[in-house]
């Protein structure tokens, strides 16, 4: 008998954990804002998971993992499409290009990633089935949902947090004219200067995070650093064109604002 119901009257976290405590196998199917989501357990585990709008081919996980290049993929992808995963799994392990463990590792990086993407929906319909569905070809996994279910809920309450700090995306930055930190001893990791490359009153954040490859999460917890750091301030977009440019964080000293320029120029080509 299927479960059927609303998330908004039973959420991603309760179904995962009647999933995970009932040591139930099926597939549970999560359509949501913009994307859908299946998922397959096997006596409480997760062994396999996709987002609809993903190509969910072991080439694609690769890819997506960056095991293998987009050259690479796009080989694969014409040259193995009538092998199953597991069939190509087996010949790149044996042409020694890929490891058991690169290919069990983003496997299992793809499908918890899928319920973590799905634990933040409160809005959409889902349905789980009871019994195992044909998974032929394709290479299943045991994850145990309990470390996946606290991960996720820890993501879950940063993510809230981050909401209520900077509740939209459609804001733009721009360095702060008194920054609340020595410049000169800034230490920003790569994502953070990638971020730092796009800042612009031009540039909202939604365009930030797409410029970027970021997601939500990602683009919100970088900016909130920034703007703990004293580094940035929100402010009112002025244009709509993404216009990446070099950084230039204002000092009091004019020859120490050419040589911090230059650094974070220096910094950025780097990358």
């Amino acid at each position: 008998m299927a479960l059927k119901g609303n998330l908004r009257d039973f959420t991603i976290s309760q179904l995962l954990n009647l999933i995970h405590l009932a040591r139930k196998t099926g597939a549970l199917t999560v359509d949501g804002p913009g994307d859908k989501a299946w998922a397959v357990f096997r006596e409480g585990k997760l062994a396999y998971a996709r987002m609809a709008s993903e190509d969910d081919s072991l080439v694609g996980v690769l890819h997506r993992a960056k095991k293998i290049s987009k050259a690479q993929y796009k080989v694969l992808k014409e040259r193995a499409a009538a092998m199953s995963d597991k069939e190509l799994g087996i010949l790149l392990i044996n042409a020694n290009y890929l490891t058991q463990e690169d290919i069990l590792e983003s496997l299992r990086d793809a499908y918890v990633g899928v319920l973590e993407r799905i634990f933040p929906w409160v809005e959409g319909m889902f349905v789980f089935e009871d019994g195992a569905p044909s998974l032929d070809g394709k290479i299943t996994l045991k994850v145990s949902l309990e470390n996946v279910i606290m991960d996720a809920s820890r993501r879950l309450r940063e993510w809230e947090q981050l909401q209520d700090e900077i509740p939209s995306l459609d804001v733009a930055l721009k360095f702060a004219d008194r920054p609340g930190v020595d410049l000169r001893n800034v230490n920003l990791s790569v994502e953070e200067w990638r971020v730092v490359s796009y800042i612009n009153p031009k540039n909202t954040l939604k365009k930030i995070a797409a410029a970027t490859k970021m997601n939500d999460l990602e683009i919100r917890r970088i900016v909130y650093g920034l703007l703990q750091a004293g580094l940035v301030e929100m402010v009112r977009p002025e244009g709509e064109k993404i216009e990446p440019r070099k950084p230039q964080l204002p000092v009091s000293d004019p020859e120490e604002q050419i040589s911090l320029v230059n650094r974070i120029i220096h910094r950025i080509r780097s990358l």
